[in-house]
């Protein structure tokens, strides 16, 4: 079965990003086997270009990170959220890009993988397309394979939300989050077969 992970990468335990990932995974559940995790309360450090990895296939820092690292290398598809903060991606999510090396140096091991990427910022253009290539960017790095959502929008799920609960009145930006969701589902099961 499709195993499709969903990361919440806000600070706020039950935010806008966290009701989104959890509304994408909640679209596809029926279909697949879902994980949600969610980044608020994590411990995670910043990369210190240490290169440890270089040696070994893992981090020098001991925090929540391996955890992390390790639910997204056995998941099939991830479908990544953060809320925008002055016009980019939260810390949390820079940092878990970041800590992802070790993945790269020791075999590639998210390449190929399927991601789908969910922003919400605090106005319709309040930066969500920027977050969303920025997203792309870390990780195309990995050589993952990035899909957006099928009707909507062209870089992925991007919703209004600048107060918990906003979110779920958008009902522009929760059907961007709930086409991306399908897409990738969709995606990850033709490329299994």
């Amino acid at each position: 079965m499709v195993k499709i992970l969903g990361v919440a990468c806000s600070p706020r335990k039950k935010g806008n990003t966290s009701f989104l990932i959890q509304t994408a995974l909640n679209t596809i559940e029926n279909e697949c086997e879902t994980k949600f995790i969610s980044l608020a309360g994590k411990k995670i450090n910043f990369c210190t270009a240490c290169d440890y990895c270089k040696n070994e296939p893992k981090c020098s820092i001991d925090d929540d990170v391996e955890a992390i690292l390790n639910e997204m290398k056995e998941a099939d598809a991830i479908i990544l959220g953060t809320p925008v903060y002055f016009g980019n991606m939260s810390a949390q999510a820079k940092a878990l890009i970041d800590r992802s090396l070790p993945l790269r140096r020791n075999g590639m091991l998210l390449r190929d993988k399927i991601m789908g990427f969910v922003a919400v910022g605090g106005s319709r253009n309040g930066g969500q397309e920027l977050v969303l290539q920025s997203l792309h960017n870390g990780f195309l790095i990995h050589e993952c394979i990035i899909v957006s959502d099928k009707e909507t929008a062209h870089f992925g799920g991007t919703v209004v939300g600048r107060n918990p609960g906003d979110a779920e009145k958008d009902d522009i930006g929760l059907k961007t989050v709930k086409n991306l969701a399908m897409r990738v589902l969709d995606i990850t099961k033709k490329i299994k077969k």
